[in-house]
């Protein structure tokens, strides 16, 4: 087994309702110790590395590191930067030998978070490499206080900024010890049905000669095949309504991945 990227163990942790341990790196011991456990479990590992691990090490020694511990797993490893700062920060990563980068745009407005992590995700894919962003903020306990996530900037953050993962904020916190964080399920539900709907695959081919009716008609047909079809149909019945108890009538509606679309509260009712 070898290296791969974030979006090579994801997307089966997706399909299979799992989920990947992300484990922040300090030094080669637990890094080392970090695959030994992955290797007995059989599982897929994430070896991260945040901001306290690259103030003292250099990220091509962590590259190093990472490469040399995935080229010799039987399972597979993502070496991952967490927590970048900037573009030039990521592509550092990138020349290094990381085959994923996280781009920490979590205090940025919305729009300059999109369009930054557009431009990493440009040279980072192709370099082959997966993107992680973050919309809102995730606190720290004894620090900063999160701020959560909105169901609907979601849906735009997927659609517009090319990420392959999105940290959320929906009540879990940074270096938590004990039973502090209260999680919102509820927006958590209606996050995950903007994303699986962002990120399903399809298999289609657009011509030139197509028009907007057709390519509708395909998309439908797409998602009319899909096996969890009524699992989705279900978590979008509950995401509106929990829109409609919550938000202001400004901004209740519905988001339609067939047209990539969000739609305000008349859409509702067509």
């Amino acid at each position: 087994m070898t290296l791969v990227s974030l979006t090579d163990v994801l997307r089966p942790a997706l399909a299979g309702r799992t989920a990947v341990a992300g484990l922040v790196v300090l030094g080669w011991e637990d890094a080392l110790a970090f695959v030994a456990a992955a290797e007995a479990e059989g599982a897929p590992v994430i070896l991260q590395a945040g901001p306290g691990c690259r103030a003292y090490t250099p990220l091509p020694v962590l590259g190093a590191m990472f490469r040399t511990l995935g080229e010799q797993a039987s399972v597979p490893v993502v070496a991952h930067l967490d927590h970048g700062n900037s573009a030039e920060e990521c592509a550092r990563a990138i020349d290094a030998g990381f085959t994923s980068v996280m781009f920490d745009g979590s205090m940025l407005p919305l729009d300059e978070n999109i369009a930054r992590t557009a431009e990493i995700a440009a040279f980072a894919h192709a370099a082959g490499v997966s993107v992680e962003a973050e919309l809102g903020y995730v606190g720290t306990v004894g620090g900063r206080a999160s701020r959560g996530t909105d169901p609907a900037e979601a849906a735009r953050f997927a659609a517009e900024s090319g990420a392959d993962a999105l940290a959320i904020a929906i009540g879990n916190l940074h270096l938590q010890q004990g039973p502090e964080a209260v999680i919102d399920w509820s927006a958590l539900r209606a996050i995950e049905v903007t994303m699986r709907a962002m990120t399903e695959p399809f298999k289609f081919s657009l011509e030139p000669s197509q028009d907007k009716k057709s390519l509708r008609r395909q998309l439908q047909a797409e998602r009319q095949s899909l096996v969890d079809r009524h699992q989705r149909s279900v978590h979008l019945q509950e995401v509106l309504r929990v829109w409609l108890v919550s938000r202001r009538e400004t901004s209740i509606g519905a988001y339609w991945p067939i047209k990539g679309e969000f739609d305000a509260l008349p859409a509702l009712y067509r």
